[in-house]
């Protein structure tokens, strides 16, 4: 039932999208309609449930009044739209969208389904590439709906301020509120965003590369396209009897995610858009809004530059990374435009464009990502490389891709360059400056310009085979050829590891730890502290939604987050609670004391006392929980 509802929530918003779309965009062809509609009930289900919290806390009637703006403001665009004739094509046209994006629409649900805690004999498994963070993201989204506080504060270190684009997490939040399951919650909104990101990439290349051809290759290079990573499983860098089978049993060692051989350029729908619900959320809105930039700095449409403003302006607090992108890209383009001496009307519109930036993300960086962001900035050179020469690198990673990049850049016109210049001025920013703690999260500004990378040599490859085939025969059979071999080339290491990630599964929560969640989050507050191990997989910050001491230091260390004190606290209270629980525990207003397979394996913990000096409240499935303002 509430599953239901959540689905028809969503639909409202959605709704109100196309309407606003009706009447804003009327004149586009239906998909594009359809599309840029979507996206903008995204941002509505995103931001007014937030703008209605930040005034009256997350709870069901801020969800409630955040409804019943959208369908209002729904209703009123239609109402506007009704005297607009809307541009009317045939779908049959749409056909080679359909026939792209459906296989992998169809694999990014798998992936989305069976990585996002799937139960089975009451415990709850992911996949390989959600191991890592879901629970930071379930955390988030449990703490957010469960406490009500926002903007949030972080469940795995209290009292201080999620600096992290939340929103990201906030709307699956808004759903779980609305009573569906933690499971449904999460993966609801993240589906829809995946189709919009899959929308946006193959429009965003059908708008500049002007080929139905091209544009289908060039998707299929940016979500399948990867470098010479299968190599190494082929032992054809090394001899090793076996290699080819670890890709499918071994944890990350993949032809895309191979580390410890320097194969650090991951395929971005197995490990960026189902693991990074910031970078999947943001994608949704970035590709929409390169799409705009496009019409307006090299089709001089300057009514683009209205809705890209509004949607850029809401990025900040969804994927700050993206919007830096879009920004660095921006800049370019309006400098080539003050150097062309375009006309003023373009001028103008980029004037616009940044005026409404400024006024709707300027208090989301002010209030938020600077405040987090100020002390990461460092000069960093050769990105995450730790293990070759600058070359090398890019060309095992990016494969064929990296190679032809020189020949596919003498061969292009000079629009097709100056398409590339923004992404180009990016790379040697990302190659140049550290964002964040970890080097390696540079690798979401990467993206961005490795899709303008994919966009050039589609165009080269498409126009490379056409002259081919219009040689004579023996050079025709030859392109066929030569085509089966370079698609082999860019396309098996990215197919290799989207079979692994659908064949990965890892237990994240054990049944015993699943039941005491569900114990918690029936019987305890919902701003009460626990004392437990800081693990990733922590079950009461991840699935109760309460307070834990510290959390781990592999989220609260690249969020900036100085946790050191409270983690140093945790082992003196487990294990000498008689000297050191009291004054700690009033420090860090503990509530409760957990006790399972993670506090046993780690700390030495005096079970003895906490028996004798504090209420017992569970004891089941290998779990105890202590209640340390009762005595027993």
């Amino acid at each position: 039932m509430f599953h239901i509802l959540s689905t028809l929530y969503l639909i409202a918003f959605v709704l109100s999208g196309l309407c606003a779309a009706r009447f804003a965009l009327h004149k586009e062809r239906p998909l594009v309609r359809l599309w840029l509609g979507g996206v903008l009930g995204l941002l509505l289900l995103i931001w007014l449930p937030a703008l209605v919290s930040f005034c009256i806390g997350f709870t069901l009637l801020s969800q409630l009044l955040a409804l019943g703006i959208a369908a209002a403001a729904g209703c009123a665009f239609y109402l506007l739209s009704r005297k607009r004739t809307p541009c009317k094509t045939g779908w049959l046209s749409e056909s080679g969208a359909l026939f792209t994006l459906l296989p992998l629409l169809v694999v990014g649900i798998i992936l989305l389904s069976t990585h996002t805690i799937e139960e089975r004999g009451g415990a709850l498994y992911v996949g390989q590439s959600t191991y890592g963070d879901l629970a930071m993201h379930l955390g988030f989204i449990t703490s957010i709906a469960e406490q009500g506080v926002f903007p949030p504060m972080y469940s795995i270190c209290p009292d201080t301020s999620v600096g992290y684009p939340f929103l990201s997490d906030s709307v699956s939040s808004t759903f779980y509120v609305l009573g569906a399951d933690l499971r449904f919650a999460t993966m609801l909104p993240a589906m829809y965003a995946y189709l919009l990101v899959l929308l946006g990439v193959y429009l965003f290349f059908e708008r500049y590369l002007r080929d139905g051809a091209k544009t289908r290759l060039a998707t299929l290079l940016f979500f399948l396209g990867g470098g010479f990573g299968f190599a190494y499983f082929f032992d054809l860098l090394q001899q090793n009897g076996g290699n080819f089978s670890r890709i499918f049993t071994a944890f990350y060692e993949t032809p895309t995610n191979n580390v410890t051989v320097g194969i650090k350029w991951v395929n971005p729908i197995a490990d960026m858009l189902v693991p990074q619900r910031a970078t999947l959320f943001g994608w949704a809105l970035l590709f929409p809004c390169l799409y705009l930039l496009y019409r307006a700095a090299f089709e001089e449409d300057t009514g683009s530059f209205l809705p890209l403003g509004v949607i850029a302006g809401c990025m900040p607090l969804i994927h700050t990374h993206s919007f830096l992108a879009l920004g660095v890209i921006s800049a370019v383009y309006l400098l080539r435009s003050l150097l062309r001496r375009q006309r003023r009307a373009q001028l103008l519109g980029y004037l616009k464009y940044a005026l409404i930036v400024a006024a709707l993300a300027g208090p989301q960086l002010i209030l938020f990502t600077f405040r987090q962001s100020a002390s990461f900035l460092q000069l960093h050179w050769n990105w995450a490389n730790t293990t070759d020469h600058f070359l090398w690198f890019y060309i095992k990673n990016l494969g064929l891709l990296f190679l032809l990049l020189p020949v596919a850049l003498l061969d292009t016109d000079r629009r097709h360059r100056a398409i590339l210049s923004g992404a180009g001025i990016l790379w040697l920013l990302a190659e140049i400056v550290q964002f964040q703690p970890n080097p390696y999260d540079n690798n979401k500004l990467l993206f961005v310009c490795f899709a303008f990378l994919c966009g050039l040599i589609a165009d080269y490859l498409v126009r490379a085979y056409r002259r081919l085939r219009a040689a004579e025969l023996p050079a025709s059979l030859g392109a066929k050829a030569l085509a089966v071999l370079v698609c082999a080339a860019l396309f098996l290491s990215g197919t290799l590891t989207l079979i692994r990630e659908y064949l990965s599964e890892y237990q994240l929560f054990g049944a015993g730890e699943t039941a005491a969640a569900a114990y918690v989050r029936e019987h305890t507050e919902p701003d009460a502290t626990f004392l437990t191990h800081n693990n990733h997989n922590n079950t009461i910050a991840a699935l109760t939604g309460r307070n834990i001491v510290c959390g781990s230091g592999s989220f609260l260390y690249y969020h900036g987050v100085d946790y050191a004190d409270r983690e140093q606290a945790l082992r003196p209270m487990y294990e000498q609670p008689a000297e050191y629980l009291e004054p700690l525990s009033a420090a860090y207003d503990v509530d409760y004391v957990y006790i399972s397979g993670q506090e046993l394996a780690n700390y030495h913990c005096d079970l003895a006392y906490f028996a004798e000096n504090f209420r017992e409240v569970y004891n089941e499935g290998g779990v105890l929980i202590y209640d340390v303002t009762q005595a027993p």
